[in-house]
């Protein structure tokens, strides 16, 4: 039986977190692998947390593409003490969504508020990018892309198209190759150290605040000025993320700040 009082003692997310620890239970007991659904990064990232010292269980987490924000994970009993090989690729599909929005532009949930609106679950869709004013291609799971394939949809009023496609022919987002970068600020304040780091001045990374773009360890930030520390990440969209290596004081009373973007 699994610990799940202490598994669960100070979750971020129990609603969502419970339904995997029954699918960690089911595996454990059946020998069984199983993948879950798509997950959101921040429940990923505290389950791979909280059942890594499960020495029974291997975990592995796949999204369709590197470095995918939306990822499934592969639960598998070990034998013996020695760590299960993971599937090499995961049960991903892809889509390709089409439409002209040549005069309406349309962002990332404006796709996946008209895919739910078709029937499938928001744990069935992956990560979703646009491609100009064109449309956009997004990653799912097989049996929703089964369900979408030749579907019409509209997003405001722009008429959808959705094609079913393996994921070798999208056009994924390009990889970003992980960059450390220093930067020294008056100050530790969100606002100084995203602009430094995603190279985009103060006002427009206000803005992106205002628009729900940016986003501090995954969740809404709504405060430019709050102050950041060593281990937190700033998520962009569309333009990657910032973790914060290092704060240090300068003799001049300023802040060295060491940022890893991605």
């Amino acid at each position: 039986m699994l610990p799940r009082a202490e598994l669960l003692s100070g979750c971020n997310d129990p609603e969502g977190f419970i339904p995997l620890l029954d699918l960690a239970d089911t595996v454990l007991r059946t020998w069984q692998p199983q993948w879950s659904p798509f997950l959101s990064a921040p429940l990923r990232e505290e389950v791979l947390q909280r059942l890594s010292s499960l020495t029974e269980l291997t975990l592995h987490s796949a999204g369709g593409r590197t470095g995918a924000e939306r990822q499934r994970l592969w639960f598998s009993r070990n034998e013996e003490g020695q760590e299960a090989n993971p599937p090499d690729t995961a049960p991903v599909m892809g889509l390709d969504v089409e439409g002209n929005f040549l005069f309406d532009p349309v962002e990332p949930d404006d796709i996946r508020t008209a895919l739910l609106a078709l029937g499938v679950a928001e744990a069935e869709i992956g990560d979703i990018w646009i491609r100009g004013d064109r449309g956009a291609q997004a990653l799912c799971t097989p049996e929703a892309a089964d369900r979408l394939d030749g579907q019409k949809g509209h997003v405001r009023d722009v008429d959808i198209h959705i094609e079913q496609k393996e994921v070798e022919q999208l056009q994924l987002p390009a990889t970003r190759i992980p960059k450390q970068l220093t930067s020294v600020e008056a100050s530790c304040r969100l606002d100084a150290i995203a602009s430094a780091g995603f190279g985009l001045s103060r006002a427009k990374v206000v803005q992106q605040i205002r628009n729900g773009r940016l986003r501090l360890n995954w969740k809404a930030v709504r405060q430019a000025s709050k102050d950041l520390n060593v281990g937190d990440r700033l998520q962009l969209q569309d333009r990657g993320s910032l973790e914060v290596l290092g704060l240090e004081r300068t003799k001049r009373e300023r802040w060295r700040v060491l940022l890893e973007r991605r």
